[in-house]
């Protein structure tokens, strides 16, 4: 029987699995894969109305056990607040994805500071944290699995995101590495790296206007839940942009940073 129009969900079915960033773009994606194919959801997200009503819609069409926990990331604390909600009813997380994550163009030194403070908080500490804090028990049971949103910015710096693109190269790194790390106990690691993908995303980070060729959202989940069940260390979504994405190692570093500059230079208005 063939697979290739399954999103690779159907390996969590009757399990439990926690989303951050589950209010919009690929975290909702993500939630609906996996509902479809009978997996409970843990979600969290700041926006307690919208992790509601996309819980109950989800439980409902797919009879499915939800929870909500609304959080926010960049406050250090909140992954020991996520882990102890789940701790104290009792569920064992299968499947944890750490797909909360923000951007923000512009020049560096213009940028507010706390935001660019927040960003390697959401986007780097948290996701270490929270993997700690939850790979304790995937050790410890020889199974689980952990999907880390990355993006093709993980693979060069990226002028007037720079930071974000840093935090992205952080993400793909340490998913790899911990890929092999805990390989032996069952447990697979896979970062999955968009490109430009239908979300708030650019327009929270205030470059909606370098979106082109962008993927659903629906089609990246896929992607990166199939990777992540066929045991994938990293997988980038979209042809074109995996191309891309290789094709750089074949130029001088320097070379693709200035052509990035020049593509996301601010324009005078």
């Amino acid at each position: 029987m063939s697979h290739s129009n399954r999103s690779g969900a159907e390996a969590w079915f009757g399990k439990w699995a926690l989303v951050t960033g589950a209010s919009a773009g690929i975290g909702v994606a993500l939630a609906e894969e996996l509902a479809t194919e009978g997996t409970n959801l843990v979600l969290t997200a700041r926006r307690k109305d919208r992790l509601d009503s996309l819980a109950q819609r989800l439980a409902t069409t797919y009879k499915i056990q939800t929870e909500v926990f609304p959080a926010n990331l960049a406050d250090p604390a909140a992954p020991e607040h996520i882990f102890a909600f789940t701790h104290d009813k009792g569920i064992a997380i299968d499947l944890l994805i750490n797909n909360a994550g923000f951007g923000k163009y512009g020049e560096f030194h213009s940028v507010e500071k706390g935001r660019l403070l927040d960003m390697v908080q959401v986007n780097c500490s948290a996701v270490v944290h929270l993997t700690h804090v939850f790979a304790q028990g995937m050790v410890a049971r020889r199974r689980g699995d952990i999907l880390i949103l990355a993006s093709t910015a993980s693979f060069q710096a990226v002028p007037y995101i720079s930071t974000y693109a840093a935090t992205k190269a952080f993400d793909l790194l340490f998913a790899e590495g911990l890929a092999e790390e805990l390989k032996p106990y069952g447990i697979r690691v896979c970062a999955l790296c968009p490109g430009s993908t239908e979300s708030e995303f650019h327009v929270v980070a205030g470059q909606d206007k370098f979106i082109h060729r962008a993927e659903t959202a629906q089609k990246v989940a896929r992607t990166g839940l199939r990777a992540l069940a066929a045991g994938k260390s990293y997988v980038i979504s979209g042809l074109g942009n995996y191309l891309g994405a290789h094709g750089e190692r074949l130029v001088p570093r320097r070379f693709v940073t200035r052509t990035a500059a020049r593509m996301f230079q601010p324009k005078e208005e």
